[in-house]
């Protein structure tokens, strides 16, 4: 059975934990007063964090733990002026603990510890179904489950045949690699796997792909992905998303 054809009998996976604690360097000018998330894609009228909160509702989420850190006063700021479409808890980084100790310590803060849980980066733009995710995840038994994207690779490509004769240029194809999306879906055990500081995808992510506990699933061919990592990021998520220029 693919993921495509899975049915959607499955327990619901109502809580979300956001990381929007990290300093976007690179996204700069625009994160000099605001935290990556709280960077709006020109044309969307909406915050990347607004744009996640309103999907995890959209895909059943009643609550949402949002990890601050760098400039979190303006990322709670926003937090506490809009209406919002779930409960949302956030919680502080006062001093770096790494991808999986900022993970662990923001998952302390989930209403309901013994169910499975969400994750997601906080500078993703995307939209798919989470519950297909969520389903694929429970068939599988998995304790973590990953999405994975197949981003356009920057530069163009040439097509050669065998005798070297160049055949065709394609302009930003396809990557023939699968990358990790920065979306997940934890089993309610998974937290306790975590560090308390340091980066899960060295320790907790290659021992559960030992023990063949860890799953991959496809973002389905046609949905949308983007990590905005850099003002160019931006640019074109502006025309991907058919938004204004930036």
């Amino acid at each position: 059975m693919t993921h495509d054809t899975i049915a959607h009998e499955v327990n619901p996976v109502t809580q979300a934990v956001i990381l929007a604690g990290g300093q976007g360097s690179r996204l700069r000018p625009y994160t000099d007063d605001r935290p990556k998330p709280m960077v709006e894609i020109p044309g969307t009228g909406m915050p990347i964090i607004g744009h996640q909160l309103a999907w995890l509702a959209a895909e059943g989420v009643t609550d949402a733990v949002v990890s601050c850190g760098h400039l979190a006063e303006v990322l709670q700021e926003w937090l506490d002026s809009t209406p919002l479409p779930m409960k949302v808890t956030t919680v502080v980084e006062r001093e770096p603990l790494g991808r999986g100790g900022g993970l662990k310590y923001a998952a302390a803060s989930l209403p309901r510890p013994e169910e499975p849980w969400y994750a997601t980066n906080g500078d993703i733009w995307t939209r798919f179904s989470l519950r297909d995710m969520a389903a694929f995840h429970e068939e599988r038994d998995a304790v973590a489950t990953l999405a994975l994207a197949r981003p356009r690779i920057p530069w163009g490509a040439v097509e050669t045949n065998e005798f070297g004769q160049v055949l065709d240029f394609i302009e930003s194809p396809p990557s023939p690699f699968l990358i990790n999306a920065g979306v997940y879906v934890f089993a309610p055990d998974f937290t306790a796997m975590l560090p308390d500081l340091g980066d899960h995808e060295r320790t907790t992510f290659p021992r559960l792909a030992r023990e063949r506990r860890l799953a991959g699933y496809p973002i389905p061919q046609g949905a949308y992905w983007r990590a905005i990592d850099t003002a160019k990021d931006l640019r074109e998520a502006a025309r991907e998303l058919g938004a204004a220029p930036v």
